[in-house]
């Protein structure tokens, strides 16, 4: 009897496989430019892109138990980013096991993350020009090179240092820091804080700040209050009663919001990061990088969400801890006020 349990698992265990070879067709073939984008957030000569940077790596040596062709672990990883669903949901929708649609997901992930000097890097001096012309564009703000702020990405309870996660708006989740251009592309990316951590000290030990630091990156950053006042950083006035103050401020807030803008349309193209990512702290950083370089890649490839939803041209004073201003830092947001904005 326990041989014939056995055959008959084994039997249904084929069967069920078979079934799933003969389900799995080419979704780039069956569905039209529209449906395709929908469901994985971009057309398919740009999924035929990214397949084509990790392709070499997704290969299996065997081809035992009918592996999955590198395409279709990229579709497996976007549907995944473009829905947050869970693992056995996405099996069933694209006709894999549970388990192989979270093996794909993590291959893919770790993969994309190999690109990220390619897709997420800082300027240079031709490209800093063209970023700070179109920044002044905006509202008359001088030589800003980039937007900094952090954003919340929603996880579930880790199991070791769970109080470190806790933010403020009281919920588990990682402190993201990104940087982006006036295109909304993202400069640098830096994911790898817990959420409790305030955004003032993420960004004091990032390279980004090094780099400012010495030199290396010519212009000025934009942040909210809830970041220190440096020569290199500027910060709304907390006060408008001086003269100038309400213009710079005005012009500050409609420059600053791209950054705000660029974490819209990066969550809601992958709504795994707006829904919150079921998994432990270190492979959601690697998902948030991956989701990033995806974000770059169509934003280069304009392959973007025509309807995508952007803040309105409104900031509010950051609600964190007050950090201290820099006295340099004073004098040189003083100079650009007088200069441009009195």
């Amino acid at each position: 009897m326990a041989v014939r349990r056995h055959l008959q698992r084994r039997r249904r265990r084929r069967n069920s496989i078979l079934r799933r070879m003969n389900d799995r067709s080419n979704p780039l073939e069956t569905l039209n430019e529209a449906e395709v984008f929908e469901r994985y957030r971009f057309v398919p000569e740009t999924i035929m892109f990214i397949v084509g940077l990790i392709q070499d790596q997704l290969l299996y040596d065997s081809q035992r138990n009918n592996p999955l062709t590198p395409l279709y672990q990229v579709l497996v990883a976007l549907r995944y980013f473009a829905t947050g669903s869970f693992y056995i949901t996405l099996g069933d929708t694209l006709s894999v096991s549970k388990s192989t649609a979270g093996r794909a997901v993590r291959r893919v992930t770790d993969l994309l993350c190999t690109q990220v000097r390619q897709f997420v890097r800082l300027p240079d001096r031709n490209e800093s020009i063209c970023i700070k012309s179109a920044f002044h564009k905006i509202a008359g703000f001088p030589s800003i090179v980039g937007c900094v702020d952090g954003t919340m990405i929603k996880i579930i309870a880790p199991a070791e240092n769970e109080s470190d996660y806790l933010c403020r708006k009281g919920y588990y989740a990682l402190n993201i820091q990104m940087t982006c251009d006036p295109q909304f592309r993202v400069l640098d990316v830096v994911a790898r804080w817990p959420g409790s951590v305030h955004d003032a000290r993420i960004f004091r030990e990032s390279s980004l700040c090094k780099m400012m630091e010495e030199g290396q990156l010519s212009g000025i950053l934009l942040g909210d209050s809830g970041y220190g006042l440096k020569p290199y950083l500027m910060t709304p006035y907390m006060a408008e009663d001086a003269p100038g103050n309400r213009r710079f401020n005005t012009a500050h807030c409609r420059t600053r919001v791209i950054i705000e803008q660029t974490f819209g349309i990066l969550k809601k193209r992958f709504y795994a990061l707006h829904c919150g990512l079921r998994t432990k702290p270190e492979r959601a950083c690697r998902i948030v990088t991956a989701c990033t370089i995806l974000h770059n890649i169509g934003i280069e490839r304009r392959d973007i969400l025509q309807d995508a939803d952007v803040m309105n041209d409104v900031c509010a004073m950051a609600d964190d801890l007050q950090v201290q201003d820099d006295a340099v830092g004073r004098t040189v947001r003083d100079h650009i006020r007088d200069t441009y904005f009195l």
